[in-house]
């Protein structure tokens, strides 16, 4: 049986709950992208330009340092990621998680949460962050309304590769 790490970013505990809940179903290990500066509520105003949210997704170089490394992956095969849409894409955190190691030969299997927003380009984006050595899966949003069970199924359905 391979290893799986559930891989998140959460800012206001909704994702690090459904990354918490499918690592326990899948009996995966865990690790949280935690900004190395937390992000306020103000952070997050996505109203106010100047907010630091808004700022870093304005820039497509912007990588804000992590509070830890990202860990050892060579032990894995299969890369749960979970994190919230943030202007249609992936927050510059995970950018900077997925530009900080070597995911060659890795499954990834990204996730994201929002009140209705899809993914969008995102699992293209991740791509080409990650590079044609991994293989990153068709990723979906994850609201209140899927069951761990779907969840389940959907995960299982990558178990091919």
């Amino acid at each position: 049986m391979s290893k799986t790490l559930v891989a998140f970013f959460s800012a206001t505990g909704t994702t690090k709950k459904i990354a918490e809940d499918i690592a326990g179903e899948e009996h995966a290990d865990v690790f949280a992208i935690i900004p190395e500066k937390p992000y306020t509520e103000a952070d997050l105003n996505w109203k106010d330009k100047s907010a630091r949210s808004t700022v870093e997704m304005a820039d497509p170089n912007c990588r804000p340092a992590m509070a830890e490394p990202v860990p050892d992956l060579s032990s894995y095969q299969t890369i749960i990621l979970g994190f919230p849409i943030w202007w249609g894409r992936e927050p510059s955190i995970v950018d900077t998680f997925l530009t900080s190691a070597d995911f060659s030969g890795k499954i990834i299997i990204p996730f994201c949460t929002s009140g209705g927003s899809g993914m969008a380009r995102t699992c293209e984006r991740i791509q080409n962050l990650v590079g044609k050595e991994a293989k990153v899966m068709e990723g979906r949003r994850v609201g209140g309304e899927v069951s761990m069970k779907d969840l389940k199924l959907w995960f299982d359905g990558f178990q091919q590769w």
